[in-house]
């Protein structure tokens, strides 16, 4: 048989996209994992959740991990009778965190553990396309598949996804901020005007560039680089708290930006600078993830194997 009976687990991190003037092409991979054991099952699908959403995130067909994994089993010509799941997470939900974008990664690279030579079957390059198709944009899938932080696009007729990785300079350092309340994405898309004006586009055009100079080797130039003008202003109004906290922290010069869609805050440590806990936000220093999502057997985590995260293109 194709399907194999053992069950695999995948450990797939949280992710920050935009990193201010990177709108819709720059993520970062962040040290803050789901880790998720699937098996295939005589019949039916179950869900166990621990951890952020439980209680609250469906335990059968409809979970998104579920649906993603049998998504990815159709193209891998194979599709398990019933599936048993057991997710322990990490990620903040709907809170800009790349929780989303961590379980369409998830189940895309479970389904294909689950096959024998399912990764040869639907490498990384197909993988990054499926994600971003199901995700509708590849600025939180690429970083979560590949690790480090990514530059993402999709084509003309915005189909398919390519995205290239890079290693982040030593001694970057991002402390996440997450509130209690949540966000959607739909709803921070829908406070963006359809037009912006040429000059705040050349703005984000020459910060985005140097963002990328900074994160790879120059992190002395974060806080000019994470400037934006395309779309944190335009959703201070839905989430003021996030507002005031980024303008709070950016006097006193640390560069910090909305993560994602919000309403979370990322902020790049400087050395002279230390996060303190703040009421209605928990502090989070973490590091950049390096590996992206890994696959092992149950419990195997100190043997996992991944590919390795060469640029990929993929569309």
């Amino acid at each position: 048989m194709a399907l194999l009976s053992e069950p695999v687990v995948a450990r797939v991190p949280a992710t920050s996209a935009n990193l201010g003037p990177g709108f819709d092409a720059l993520g970062l991979a962040l040290t803050l994992y789901d880790v998720v054991e699937a098996r295939v099952a005589a019949a039916g699908v179950t869900v166990e959740v621990r951890g952020e959403g439980a209680g609250d995130l469906p335990g059968d067909e409809s979970h998104l991990v579920v649906r993603t994994m049998r998504r990815t089993f159709d193209l891998l010509g194979e599709q398990p009778p019933g599936l048993a799941l057991r997710c322990d997470n990490r990620i903040p939900q709907a809170r800009g965190l790349g929780s989303s974008s961590a379980a369409i990664v998830a189940g895309i690279v479970l389904a294909r553990g689950l096959v024998d030579g399912g990764a040869e079957r639907l490498d990384d390059v197909a993988a990054l396309a499926l994600a971003s198709e199901i995700e509708g944009h590849p600025d939180n899938v690429a970083p979560c598949l590949l690790g480090g932080f990514t530059i993402a696009w999709t084509d003309d007729d915005n189909r398919g996804a390519s995205a290239v990785r890079r290693e982040p300079a030593p001694g970057i350092r991002p402390v996440v901020f997450v509130p209690e309340e949540r966000g959607l994405t739909e709803v921070a898309r829908a406070a963006l005007p359809p037009a912006v004006p040429h000059a705040d586009a050349a703005f984000n055009a020459g910060r985005a560039a140097l963002l990328v100079h900074a994160l790879a080797g120059d992190p002395g130039r974060l806080f000019a680089a994470t400037e934006d003008r395309l779309h944190q202003r335009y959703r201070a109004e839905g989430m003021p708290a996030t507002a005031e906290l980024v303008a709070g922290l950016r006097d006193q010069h640390v560069a910090a930006v909305v993560s994602g869609a919000g309403p979370s805050v990322l902020a790049f440590a400087v050395a002279d600078w230390t996060p303190v806990p703040m009421p209605g936000w928990r502090v989070l220093p973490l590091d950049v993830d390096m590996t992206g999502a890994r696959l092992g057997g149950e419990l195997g985590w100190g043997t996992l194997e991944h590919a390795e995260r060469d640029p990929v293109a993929a569309g």
